[in-house]
């Protein structure tokens, strides 16, 4: 299994989203934050608020996939987060040893299992 990390604008967030649904990756997490990256210090006022390049809203998304998913995934984020400046994001990817359901006590794999039986039926 591997863990999908992907740091994106805000506002490519909904391009992302349904573009990872259309490829049929329907479970993943997402965060609001915050992060500073490689644009200059320049500060700009946006209804009363200064606020610096450095403080760059950002959704942070995190996927589960099996192996064999995991390019799809990762190509699907670059196409739909992509505007070719800089501040797209990045996208970290992490190996994964097993998992639970915290409500069945199965690990991934044996859920894995049963979903398979269930398709071949």
């Amino acid at each position: 299994m591997k863990k999908i990390e992907a740091i994106i604008r805000e506002s490519k967030f909904e391009d992302v989203k349904k573009a990872l649904l259309s490829i049929g990756i329907d479970s993943f997490t997402y965060d609001e934050c915050k992060g500073v990256g490689k644009q200059k210090k320049s500060g700009r006022v946006y209804r009363g608020t200064i606020s610096t390049w450095e403080d760059i809203n950002r959704y942070k998304l995190t996927i589960i996939v099996q192996d064999s998913d995991m390019r799809k995934t990762v190509d699907c984020i670059l196409d739909a987060a992509y505007t070719g400046e800089i501040g797209d994001g990045k996208i970290f990817v992490l190996s994964l040893e097993d998992s639970w359901s915290i409500r069945t006590k199965e690990t991934e794999s044996e859920t894995l299992e049963q979903k398979l039986k269930y398709a071949q039926v």
